[in-house]
């Protein structure tokens, strides 16, 4: 693999996506194992995150295929669009996780979790590779650790600088446009109206960022 800027940006979206998406899971790792002895719960988190990150490479690399079909590419870009807005607006509160005591138990709720929790990263995910699957494994062998390790000053950080969940959305804005100018039905016209590609892009990326803006600031005048 000849690397070059594309790929080296291709692996920074993965790694943004991942990190500001992966909050949360980061979270249910660390509330399904605070009842372990504390020699288990190294273990468990390991063990959890290694079998998550598993199921979402093979997932991954499911939805990386069926991106080949028809539209699909176009479909799944709208529904990332929906999912950058989701990020600014949403205001997250920790899961509601059972901590447990049991070893096999703690590592079953981390990856279950993971799997329900994720598949918004997969989609993200699968969207900055471009359909390269090793450029998914290199971008989750960097960000994984850091959200296992770091899940907690990940969660602080994004509460306290409101712009890193923008830079997030942006990211994920960014990933959107290029799936929905790279569908393959599109191929044509973008190659004859290069402009225009520019163009999806500068509005989607804005247009999510103020929307998100407006909301945010219109609940919080509700509220005043």
């Amino acid at each position: 693999m000849v690397i070059n800027e594309e790929i080296i940006l291709s692996v920074i979206n993965i790694i943004l996506i991942d990190l500001v998406l992966g909050g949360d899971n980061a979270v249910v790792i660390a509330m399904a194992c605070r009842k372990l002895p504390q020699k288990s719960r190294n273990k468990a988190i390991i063990t959890g995150t290694f079998l998550a990150v598993l199921v979402r490479l093979v997932l991954t690399a499911m939805v990386l295929s069926l991106l080949a079909i028809p539209y699909l590419l176009f479909v799944g870009g709208c529904f990332l669009v929906y999912i950058a807005f989701k990020l600014i607006s949403d205001k997250h509160e920790d899961p509601n996780i059972k901590a447990s005591t049991s070893f096999f138990t703690a590592v079953r709720t981390i990856v279950m979790a993971d799997l329900v929790m994720g598949l918004d990263n997969i989609l993200g995910i699968a969207g900055a590779a471009k359909g390269n699957l090793l450029l998914v494994v290199i971008g989750l062998s960097i960000s994984v650790p850091i959200i296992v390790w770091g899940s907690k000053l990940i969660l602080t950080a994004m509460d306290h600088i409101p712009g890193l969940i923008y830079l997030g959305s942006a990211v994920l804005a960014y990933t959107a446009s290029g799936m929905i100018t790279g569908e393959p039905s599109f191929h044509d016209f973008f190659a004859e109206h290069p402009s225009f590609k520019t163009m999806v892009t500068t509005l989607i990326m804005t247009g999510v960022l103020f929307l998100g803006w407006v909301f945010n600031h219109s609940e919080s005048s509700r509220k005043v």
